[in-house]
């Protein structure tokens, strides 16, 4: 498969994938998993989002429960949801356009996509993420992936965790030199300061809110010490590795071993490779949230957000742990 997806890009690349420009009209489709939600009757802060019902959870866009559980962290003091929610936006919107525009290429040989329509779209969303908008994984956390229980310097900088991590600056199309292919070894000759960076706690995210903003039928998944895609309709089911330098189709086998092996057990008891419905995904955002205030000293914090992400979601057993853990150290 990584043979074909070389294949694929450097056509694209010889056909001019650098030149896209055309605009359009952004029309904002039903969510899987939860559409979002009219702005007002969305919650502004955090005392709101956890005084929603579930179906109010239901209702919000998943980029909305993932900035607003970074309120108040290390590196979100200037945290503007509502400006990061623009930006998606205008990515999806990029993204739609490019799709449209290139779908003539699945059509002609579907087979070179793998015969998945789904499959070719979201290459495409990382094609124009990492070419277009310069969305790159954060080299400096690229060997220290962290664990769900773990307290390491992985949990120390909110952006790394979070969604304003990727969307706190929009750059413009194409601010980089033409990359050659999909998997490059980053130019150290240019800064990634400017790049928005993020990591398995972030980019999956993304990627998901602007497919849902695009209809697609996309879903969050964890796996141990890691979060992954499923594309989920009707006509197919398969997962996503888009955290490296493209997007990689798998099955759920290459996850039971993939960062870490997974035993039965741990995938019964800890709620791994299931889809998540959005109050889990909120349940899995507070735990991130936890682990970054308990990095940061603040631990009667830390308890708190453990003890909803254990309301949340009372049936994964990680956030039981955690909260236990975190109880022993006030």
């Amino acid at each position: 498969m990584k043979s074909l997806l070389w294949c694929v890009v450097v056509l694209a690349l010889v056909l001019g994938w650098g030149w896209w420009k055309l605009g359009g009209t952004f029309s904002r489709n039903a969510a899987s998993g939860g559409s979002p939600r009219a702005a007002s009757q969305s919650p502004a802060n955090m005392h709101q989002l956890l005084a929603s019902s579930p179906a109010q959870i239901a209702g919000c866009d998943i980029a909305l429960l993932n900035l607003l559980c970074a309120e108040g962290l290390p590196s979100a003091e200037s945290l503007n949801p509502q400006g990061c929610m623009a930006t998606l936006d205008e990515w999806a919107e990029r993204v739609r356009t490019e799709t449209e525009r290139h779908l003539y290429r699945y059509r002609a040989n579907p087979r070179e996509f793998e015969s998945s329509e789904g499959y070719f779209r979201m290459l495409m969303m990382a094609v124009v993420l990492y070419e277009d908008f310069s969305v790159r994984y954060n080299p400096e956390r690229i060997n220290t992936p962290g664990s769900l229980d773990a307290n390491d310097h992985f949990f120390a900088d909110s952006r790394d965790l979070f969604l304003h991590g990727l969307l706190s600056h929009s750059p413009s199309p194409n601010p980089l030199p033409q990359v050659t292919a999909l998997r490059p070894t980053l130019n150290p000759q240019l800064s990634t300061l400017n790049f928005p960076l993020g990591t398995c706690s972030s980019m999956p995210v993304l990627y998901i809110a602007i497919g849902r903003r695009l209809g697609y039928p996309l879903k969050l998944v964890t796996t141990k010490s890691h979060l992954f895609i499923r594309w989920e309709s009707a006509a197919e089911r398969f997962d996503l590795e888009g955290t490296g330098k493209g997007m990689n189709r798998y099955g759920d086998e290459h996850f039971k071993q993939w960062p870490y092996p997974l035993t039965e057990e741990e995938i019964q008891a800890d709620g791994y490779l299931k889809s998540l419905t959005p109050v889990e995904e909120l349940a899995l955002f507070l735990s991130l949230r936890g682990h970054c205030l308990k990095e940061a000293g603040r631990i009667s914090e830390a308890v708190a957000s453990y003890a909803e992400a254990v309301r949340l979601g009372p049936g994964a057993r990680p956030y039981r742990l955690l909260l236990a853990a975190a109880q022993q150290e006030c």
